[in-house]
């Protein structure tokens, strides 16, 4: 690594576009949103840049440590930050990266090929939406430092020791007059960093977590390191799912200007797993890397079918997504100037990356393929049945979907619809039960509510073959009643909202293990049927309260312990003497009017936004939470749950 130390980055390969004004007034754009996601995006931001320096060879340790004042330093062991004077701005190189917009080495292509990052805004706006952040570059044998208060230099960039060390540590704290939380979340920042060692292998990221201890008075920490990269990444994936060939399949290619990397891995479920990643960025509505990859797939493994003889007795055509039924992938591709589009800004809109992926795809697959017979005849035996419960399904989804009249024709008859036709104004609440259902409809205000009981548990759709979940009757309710067309024939399980009757789809159970457990199977369906609608922000949870606690005419509600403990120290000091406390063990325990007040009132209730933070941790817990193997459910049950009973 010393040799590559050598190596020139210095002032001169510092460009700048444009100033940090706009970052402060409007950060939603910049960063998503001002709540949880963008708050861990600003992390993602400098991590971006360690990643960057890790692409192109000069760091393989990544340390994020969560500080005790809830501030947090993300540090690596790169070439430090340039920090000599930079002749266009008139000042250090560090400061300019720091505080100009889209100033930094990555765009300047002799510096960095590829680079990640939030679509390249970088550690300024980082700076710009922190209330203090401290950068101390280890460089040339020398320590540097400068301070900032929200985006503003404090001072020059002051040489503050000597060092055998190399490389950059940003400690910073975000500013709370924006977020609407500070918190950074250990969890979510852990998962980013193991699809991070899964995306670039052989760097170790390590997390620390400095708030807290456990009964050992040991910190909570994780370390992250892949040796393989997506092919762990697609073990990691399929760890609760019956492998259907024994090796994963691995693609690499890096002969043209577009590295292309691809894992896959059938098994014998029946949900398409594929995710995509552009210069590390999750491009969660796909784009032309993936149109590349399942056209080279179809196109390869048809032609293999074809020749083999094995589709001659079949009397219909196999459609695309019969060849990604059970299809665990990862293509991960890296590109000079990506351009992002879609409602998420996550879409890659570059045409020409299709070709390169389609042909590294196609190349490959005929490859294995051919070196390979025993494990080809089972991928296609397993197409074949795909194909066929695919014909199965198509009448069942065709019979959802005449029901799906915008007019409100043929809709659920246990629906009780709402009365504006705005889809904008309007929201659906599933409850939990016909008894709870019903004093549901009394409480609501039907100008904009609609509901729509259910009865028991719905089918779990992680285990179900796809027309088995269609000619479901609460599943054929759901689709009903919401309007969405499901299904072309290029993707059975394409999803168009152009007629979704409601903006807001609310979760309603019981606050119990049995309420959970249906809570799971709803959000497993729209998490593999009506994915976009997650994405898009439209699911929601309703957070009934636990208890009641009355003292004389004063009623409150508490959600949690912490609040019941602090009603009853605000009522009576801490006692229960003279207090009526009610434990609501389900919904159908309250009247229409306390459902209204806490659980349904956009006043006062307290909805929780379904968001998927990362796609394949998701698809990992549900395929563990939903699938049939108990091992791994159990121990995350353990860990997870504050109390269970793991044999109920």
């Amino acid at each position: 690594m010393e040799e590559n130390l050598k190596n020139k980055y210095s002032a001169e390969n510092i460009q700048t576009l444009e100033g940090l004004e706009a970052v402060r007034k409007r950060p939603a754009m910049y960063i998503g949103d001002i709540n949880v996601k963008g708050l861990h995006h600003l992390v993602y931001e400098v991590i971006d840049n360690s990643i960057d320096e890790a692409i192109v060879g000069y760091c393989d340790t990544i340390d994020v440590v969560i500080n005790e004042d809830g501030s947090i330093t993300i540090e690596d062991n790169g070439r430090g930050i340039p920090i000599d004077y930079h002749e266009k701005e008139g000042k250090s190189a560090l400061e300019v990266v720091m505080t100009m917009l889209h100033a930094g080495g990555k765009f300047d292509k002799d510096s960095y090929k590829v680079s990640g990052g939030l679509h390249g805004v970088g550690v300024s706006c980082v700076n710009a939406l922190a209330e203090w952040l401290k950068v101390e570059v280890h460089r040339d044998g020398k320590i540097y430092f400068q301070e900032y208060k929200i985006g503003k230099p404090q001072s020059e960039v002051k040489e503050i020791g000597t060092t055998d060390k190399h490389g950059t540590s940003i400690t910073f704290f975000p500013d709370t007059s924006i977020f609407i939380t500070k918190d950074f979340k250990f969890d979510v920042l852990g998962n980013r960093l193991r699809e991070l060692s899964f995306l670039n292998k052989k760097i170790r990221l390590n997390i620390k977590d400095l708030r807290t201890t456990d009964e050992e008075g040991n910190h909570p920490e994780k370390s992250y390191y892949s040796e393989k990269g997506l092919k762990e990444f697609v073990e990691f994936l399929d760890s609760s799912r019956e492998s259907l060939i024994e090796d994963i399949i691995y693609i690499r290619n890096e002969d043209t200007d577009v590295p292309v990397e691809v894992a896959m891995q059938y098994n014998t479920s029946y949900t398409e797993n594929v995710f995509s990643y552009v210069n590390n960025i999750n491009t969660i509505e796909g784009g032309t890397h993936l149109t590349g990859f399942r056209r080279g797939l179809t196109r390869t493994l048809k032609n293999y079918a074809d020749n083999s003889g094995m589709l001659s007795k079949l009397k219909f055509d196999i459609a695309g997504d019969d060849f990604r039924e059970g299809l665990t992938a990862v293509i991960s591709v890296n590109v000079q100037e990506p351009q992002f589009e879609g409602q998420t800004k996550t879409k890659l809109g570059n045409s020409e990356i299709a070709g390169y992926v389609n042909q590294a795809v196609s190349t490959a697959m005929k490859n294995y393929l051919e070196e390979n017979p025993k494990d080809a005849q089972t991928i296609v035996q397993k197409v074949i049945l795909a194909a066929q419960a695919r014909h199965a399904a198509r009448k069942a989804r065709e019979l959802v979907q005449r029901k799906s009249a915008l007019s409100g024709a043929g809709l659920p008859g246990k629906l009780a619809d709402c009365s504006t036709k705005d889809p904008a104004l309007a929201e659906l609440f599933l409850v939990e039960g016909d008894s709870a259902g019903g004093t549901a409809k009394q409480g609501r205000d039907r100008t904009f509510q609609a509901i729509l009981p259910l009865r028991g548990k719905i089918l779990n759709v992680e285990k179900a073959m796809q027309h088995k979940v269609f000619e479901n009757e609460e599943i054929k309710n759901i689709f009903t009643a919401l309007g969405i067309v499901m299904g072309t024939e290029e993707d059975s399980k394409a999803v168009n909202l152009d007629k979704l009757r409601y903006e807001k789809i609310i979760i309603m159970t019981d606050a119990d293990v049995d309420g959970s457990h249906i809570t799971t199977l709803i959000m497993t369906f729209f998490f593999r049927y009506i994915k976009s609608l997650i994405e898009y922000g439209n699911l929601y949870l309703a957070t009934p309260p636990l208890y009641l606690i009355r003292k004389g005419k004063v009623e409150r509600y508490a959600w949690n312990e912490e609040e019941r403990a602090e009603i009853l120290l605000e009522l009576t000091g801490g006692s229960e003497a003279g207090v009526h406390l009610q434990r609501y063990k389900g919904l159908g325990e309250m009247n229409s009017e306390q459902l209204w007040v806490t659980t349904m009132s956009p006043e006062t209730r307290k909805l929780q936004r379904v968001s998927i933070e990362n796609a394949a941790e998701a698809d990992s817990v549900f395929s563990m939470l939903m699938g049939d193997e108990v091992a791994p459910r159990r121990e995350f049950i353990e860990q997870n749950a504050k109390y269970a009973n793991i044999d109920a």
